[in-house]
């Protein structure tokens, strides 16, 4: 959840660690905004700083008490666990004789029990978190061995729960080390310096080149050497891989919010997941889905784990899935897969979808499938993360950093990534002609400029969503693929404008929610093609009816083309005409926009909404 970055230059590098550190820091405040803190190892020992709420606050202070050049340093943004947000609670967090500063990322579940044996030995607490435990377990360890390595070590095999942990010591000037356990730690690789960060973004402004840092594992970067042991003390030699993106692409751009550069992305979100994944003859080729075709084929049920959006995204895929591959599809949100005793086995494909590839709840429910004896495929948006690796499949979606809390490209991302999966199981299965298989392939390329023309024209919908600032409560309609839309629209803005908004499978109207219609109750609808299944198109169009005769004020989103909806429709938002499943990745947009578009005349920061951050890592 929190964001931590490290690193240590050589002395040449003229002292530039809190530069560095901050920057890391900026482009992490997704991760967490409750506080913020750096450590430093200057000349004269350590320096630390730190301050409650946004990153903003500790600049100021530290403009106003500058610190002292160094080479080497922590720095942390907080989102809450143990303890109020505030400055005490902040990290980092200080050895009792002064020497060892710690930043964390996690919760320490045993943390009740070492701070009663520490304040038993006669430690003095000033905080109310679980860090503040390892700082003072770091300093007691560090006296025993005289390494800070060799201190980290001991503590983390006495630390229960998740944690990722930096340490710098006064008497180390040109050391950071770090750990993890189930949370997440990468290293960046630099020329006389070197980096650590919860993700690649803490470091993208200085190298491309990355390390991955596997479970229980411990790692000292100096200026010239990365060195990594397990717990045990035996050496690891991690992985390494080239970041596909660079600085820039995490900047704004020139747009007022990183989210609404993130909904302008989603053209090339899409075309870029797409991007490579067929061979000469016009096969599918998913390079990265290295799981024997054998295996695939005899796959008799297929179950999505995710959290948020993410499971939205597979409810999407659901749909597509079945009805390509004629393979049942369950989606379960991953917070609750493991507890309810799920009937998994070697002929189940459990497909885990995560933007971070970090979510706990989901790192969770994939070991749990792997006991299981299940094939696990990762989705996911970020290299070098947790999930993949401990997947035996992973699919990438190349969406780029998605930096806003509210996700947008990411969720268009997985379902695409979604819908190649269906097909290729569809290819392999023999459940489509390859024709077909083409054709849907040529239809998704089209979705790019399609997903772009509903961003150039919606004028009308950031009109209608800032005329709507004083709103209460919006309620979402869909049908088939338009019931995940709906929820995930009513999900937006929950997220970022803080008012009552649900998402309701329209059939259900009748069977309950309609008793929350009254005068003036916006209502947005997500109208089926009338090319699409059924009599889907009626049903919602008499959906539309009901719920207007008692007083709804109605937002439609249809098919260009579709008149039927005219007359029941007080605001109507066209999209392009797109084939039934894949529709999804049109008529979601006008939905992002309107929730940052009504978040933004609220006055909102639609970038960090209250109580949220970007990747959860803990349970």
């Amino acid at each position: 959840m929190c964001g931590i970055v490290g690193y240590v230059g050589a002395q040449q590098a003229n002292g530039r660690a809190l530069d560095v550190v901050m920057g890391g820091l900026a482009r992490l405040e997704y991760r967490g905004y409750d506080s913020a803190g750096v450590a430093l190892v200057t000349d004269d020992g350590l320096a630390t700083a730190k301050k409650a709420g946004k990153l903003v606050n500790l600049t100021e202070q530290l403009e106003a008490h500058p610190m002292p050049p160094a080479t080497a340093g922590i720095g942390h943004t907080r989102w809450a666990t143990h303890g109020a947000p505030n400055d005490v609670n902040a990290h980092p967090h200080v050895s009792a004789d002064g020497r060892i500063a710690v930043i964390h990322n996690g919760i320490i579940e045993n943390f009740a029990t070492l701070r009663a044996e520490l304040e038993a030995a006669g430690t003095r607490m000033t905080s109310e978190t679980d860090t503040e435990v390892v700082a003072h377990l770091l300093g007691g360890a560090f006296e025993e061995v005289g390494d800070l390595t060799g201190a980290m070590r001991s503590v983390a095999k006495r630390l229960h729960g998740t944690f990722t942990l930096l340490a710098v010591h006064a008497d180390a000037p040109d050391v950071v080390v770090g750990t993890r356990h189930d949370s997440p730690l990468v290293v960046g690789l630099g020329e006389g310096e070197n980096f650590l960060g919860s993700d690649v973004a803490a470091f993208i402004a200085h190298t491309r080149e990355a390390m991955e840092l596997g479970q229980d594992q411990v790692v000292t970067i100096t200026p010239d050497d990365v060195s990594v042991v397990d717990f045990d003390g035996a050496h690891v030699e991690p992985r390494r891989f080239t970041v596909d993106w660079d600085a820039a692409a995490a900047e704004k751009g020139g747009f007022a919010s990183f989210m609404d550069k993130e909904i302008h992305d989603q053209p090339h979100a899409v075309a870029d997941t797409l991007l490579g994944r067929t061979d000469t003859s016009g096969r599918l080729v998913l390079d990265e889905v290295r799981v024997d075709e054998a295996v695939l084929r005899q796959i008799d049920k297929i179950i999505v784990i995710a959290c948020g959006t993410a499971a939205y995204a597979g409810q999407v895929a659901k749909y597509a899935i079945e009805h390509w591959c004629r393979i049942p599809v369950e989606v379960e949100l991953a917070h609750e897969f493991r507890y309810r005793d799920p009937v998994v086995n070697s002929k189940t494909l459990v497909v885990a979808v995560s933007q971070s590839g970090e979510t706990m709840d989901t790192l969770m429910a994939v070991r749990h499938a792997r006991e299981q004896g299940a094939t696990v495929l990762a989705i996911v948006n970020t290299h070098g993360s947790t999930i993949p690796r401990e997947s035996d499949a992973v699919l990438y979606t190349h969406a780029g950093p998605e930096v806003a809390v509210a996700s947008t490209k990411a969720f268009l991302a997985q379902i695409t990534a979604a819908y190649l999966l269906g097909l290729y199981l569809a290819q392999l299965r023999g459940t489509k002609f390859p024709d077909e298989i083409a054709q849907t392939l040529d239809e998704l390329r089209e979705l790019p400029e399609k997903i772009q023309a509903v961003i150039d024209g919606a004028g009308r919908v950031r009109e209608v969503a800032r005329s709507m600032a004083d709103a209460s409560s919006v309620l979402f309609l869909g049908r088939h693929v338009g019931y995940p839309v709906a929820m995930e629209g009513a999900l937006k803005l929950k997220e970022l404008a803080y008012i009552h908004a649900e998402g309701f499978a329209a059939g259900e109207l009748k069977h309950g929610p309609i008793a929350l219609i009254e005068e003036g109750q916006p209502v947005f609808i997500i109208v089926p093609s009338p090319r699409g299944r059924d009599s889907l198109h009626s049903k919602v169009i008499s959906n539309i009816q009901e719920i207007r005769a008692r007083g709804a004020r109605t937002l439609v989103i249809a098919e260009e083309g579709d008149t039927d909806v005219l007359p029941f429709a007080d605001e109507a938002f066209f999209v392009p005409r797109t084939p039934t499943l894949l529709a999804p990745l049109v008529a979601v947009v006008p939905l992002q926009i309107f929730a940052l578009e009504l978040a933004t005349a609220k006055g909102l920061d639609v970038d960090q909404p209250r109580n949220l951050a970007k990747s959860v890592t803990v349970e």
